[in-house]
C-alpha cells in the first residue's frame, strides 16, 4: 500500500514513528513534509500536499499529524475528494474506514503516544470499506457536499 505523510513542526516526530512503524510493516510511505521539528511550519500545506497525492493516486491513503489533529484534519476536508479522519483511538480509526470510507489518517501528537498512534495505524489500515448499503449512502451523500 502507498501511504503519503505529513505534518507541521508539533507533528514531526509522531509522524515519522508512524512512518517507520508502516514502513517495517511492507507500506510504501512517502513524506510530504515538514523536515524538522525545529523550525516553525504550517500544518496547511502538508494537508494539501497529502490531499493532492491521495487525489491523483500517486498514494493510497494519507497520514496527517499536527499537535492536536484539528488543524490538519481541517484543511485536508477542504480538499475535494477527501475525507479525513481525525481519530483518537482504535475504534475510530476502524469506523473511520468501515463505515466513511476515509482515505486519510488525522492524529495529534500531543494527545496519542507512539504506542497508540501506532496501533490505530494499524486499526486504520487493517480495515475497509463496507460498501453498499447506508454506509455507501452517507459517503454518497458526503461527495455530493463537493457539488
Amino acid at each position: 500500500m502507498k501511504i503519503a505523510f505529513g505534518s507541521d513542526h508539533a507533528g514531526f516526530r509522531l509522524k515519522k514513528t508512524v512512518m517507520e512503524h508502516l514502513a517495517a510493516q511492507g507500506h510504501l510511505c512517502t513524506d510530504c513534509g515538514t523536515d524538522t521539528d525545529d523550525t516553525p511550519a504550517s500544518y496547511v500545506p502538508a494537508a494539501v500536499q497529502v490531499a493532492d497525492k491521495v487525489n491523483r493516486k500517486e498514494a493510497d491513503f494519507g497520514v496527517l499529524v499536527c499537535g492536536t489533529g484539528l488543524g490538519i484534519s481541517i484543511s485536508a476536508n477542504k480538499i475535494d475528494g477527501i475525507r479525513a479522519a481525525l481519530c483518537t483511538n482504535e475504534y475510530m480509526a476502524r469506523m473511520a474506514r468501515q463505515h466513511n470510507d476515509a482515505n486519510v489518517l488525522a492524529m495529534g501528537a500531543r494527545v496519542v503516544g507512539t504506542g497508540v498512534a501506532c496501533a490505530i495505524a494499524d486499526a486504520f489500515f487493517g480495515e475497509a470499506f463496507e460498501a453498499g448499503g447506508r454506509h455507501q449512502v452517507r459517503v454518497n451523500e458526503l461527495m455530493d457536499l463537493e457539488k
